[in-house]
Order: C-alpha cells, then sequence, then structure tokens
C-alpha cells in the first residue's frame, strides 16, 4: 500500500508517525471547501525532526493519509479521547479551529466512514501490531513511541499556550512510571518547556497498546510547532505551513535524539 510506510528496525522501539500524511483521496478531494484547510491540521515536518530514528534501530510506521481522511490516532468506536473537551472526529468534518472541512451534504455518513476504516485505520493499526508481535518475540519488553505535533495556540481547544513538549501516558497507565520519569527528566534538562498528562495524555494508539503488564510500554509526545518552526499569529495559506528550517531545528532534534535513547535504555535496564 503505497499510503502506508512501514520501515523494520531490530532495536525494542517503534516510532509511529500518525498525522505527517498529507495525501488526499481522489473521492474526498472534490468535496473539500480547500484542500489548504484539510491539510493544515497535519504534525508539519515531524518526519524530518525524527529522520535519524532509524540508525538508532527504531522501526518506523506512518502514513500518508491526511487526518481530514481519517484520524489514525482516534479511537474507531467514536468516542471521545477527551470527554466534555472540543476535538475531532475518526473522519473529521472541521478543523482543530472548528472551520468546516467539507462543502454542504458532503460529509461522510456512516457507511463511507466504515468503508475508510477498513482502508485505512486497520492496516496502519495491524501494521502497529504485527510489528509490537515481531519485536516482542525478540525483547522482554518493547517501548511505542507516539509522535506528533500541533500549534501552540488553539483556542478551540485549550487554552493558554502549549508547553514545548506535551509528554502522554494516559495518566500513567500506558507506560512504567521509570520509563516517563526518564523521558521527562530528559525534557527537563533542555530549554525547553514540558508538562506531563496536561491538555495531551495520548490518543487512541498510546492508549490501545499501552499495556506495561504485557512488555508493551507507550508514551505520546505532543510538540508544539513554535519549538521548530514559525507559527503565524493566523495561519493562511502564504503562512502556513511554513518552511522546515534545519538550523532552527536542530536543537530539538537533538533532543529527540536522546529521548529515543531513554526509551532504548528502558529496555536493557535491570538485565544481567
Amino acid at each position: 500500500m503505497s499510503w502506508l510506510g512501514v520501515t523494520p528496525g531490530y532495536a525494542p522501539l517503534i516510532v509511529s508517525l500518525p498525522h505527517t500524511g498529507t495525501q488526499i483521496a481522489p473521492d474526498v478531494e472534490p468535496r473539500l471547501i480547500s484542500t489548504w484547510r484539510a491539510r493544515k491540521d497535519a504534525d508539519w515536518w515531524v518526519d524530518r525532526l525524527y529522520d535519524f530514528a532509524p540508525a538508532l534501530g527504531a522501526t518506523i510506521v506512518r502514513t500518508d493519509i491526511s487526518r481530514t481522511v481519517i484520524d489514525v490516532n482516534r479511537d474507531p468506536s467514536g468516542k471521545s479521547l477527551y470527554p466534555g473537551q472540543n476535538t475531532t472526529e475518526l473522519c473529521p468534518t472541521t478543523t482543530f479551529d472548528g472551520e468546516p472541512l467539507y462543502r454542504d451534504c458532503e460529509t461522510p455518513g456512516d457507511a463511507e466512514i466504515e468503508t475508510r476504516r477498513a482502508r485505512y485505520f486497520d492496516p496502519y493499526h495491524d501494521a502497529i501490531g504485527q510489528e509490537i508481535a515481531r519485536l516482542r518475540r525478540s525483547y522482554e519488553r518493547i517501548v511505542l513511541f507516539d509522535a506528533h505535533a500541533i500549534r501552540s495556540r488553539i483556542p478551540r481547544l485549550f487554552a493558554g499556550e502549549l508547553p514545548h513538549l506535551n509528554i502522554g501516558t494516559n495518566s500513567g497507565t500506558s507506560c512504567a512510571d521509570r520509563l516517563s520519569a526518564a523521558v521527562d527528566a530528559a525534557c527537563a534538562a533542555s530549554d525547553f518547556s514540558r508538562v506531563v498528562n496536561g491538555r495531551f495524555k495520548g490518543g487512541y494508539t498510546t492508549r490501545h497498546y499501552g499495556q506495561p503488564t504485557q512488555g508493551v510500554h507507550a508514551i505520546q509526545l505532543e510538540l508544539a510547532c513554535r519549538g521548530y518552526m514559525d507559527e503565524p499569529e493566523t495561519p493562511a495559506p502564504d503562512t502556513w505551513p511554513a518552511p522546515y528550517e534545519p538550523i532552527r531545528a536542530k536543537p530539538l532534534s537533538e533532543l529527540l535524539q536522546r529521548i529515543l535513547e531513554v526509551c532504548l535504555k528502558f529496555e536493557a535496564k535491570d538485565k544481567p
């Protein structure tokens, strides 16, 4: 499947990239109000920030499909990950800012949502499940690291400005305490602000696969985009996304490498 990318690694670490894709399915694009709007909430340049990960032996699982087509980090049942707070659906009908994505009477119905789930969501998660099973045959425990980014200020979703680094462990249930503590310590040693289980506690991937008693420790890191790129006060087609600037992004990418190295050391801890 050309939209699904799996790069198998040898280390006890999987890095998932669910929202870096910008492809829009041909049957969806003509029904959209704006293709720019449909790509606006991508996790811009996150794949480039983590481009060092394969050299560490990490397995990479990513999709090139835009989250507007289907959000592979939402609960497929439709259950909200954050009850009582604004969010977007499995097949979003609005942007994070609340702007409609589809023309009148063109939003996907239940049957189409199920079709998209079978076409995209299920294969993506089948790939993650297969890679978990493969690595668990060799390792007592593995880390699934779910990599994200979001604009620093989105009033519809959260008040004020996000910290640079938003660590999510489903309120401490998706991984061992010492893993989240080690990741937090690596972040604390940097110049970037951070929070653990703040506004973002982990999406479907973190919550579904994080089973520490079964040897699978899942952790999400949501980056505020201002840590590595320009953020306009009001995004527009001529200002968003800002170009990727390797020199500006270097300090954050170096920190991310240290964080993934912490995840790799976690598996080896306590071994004879």
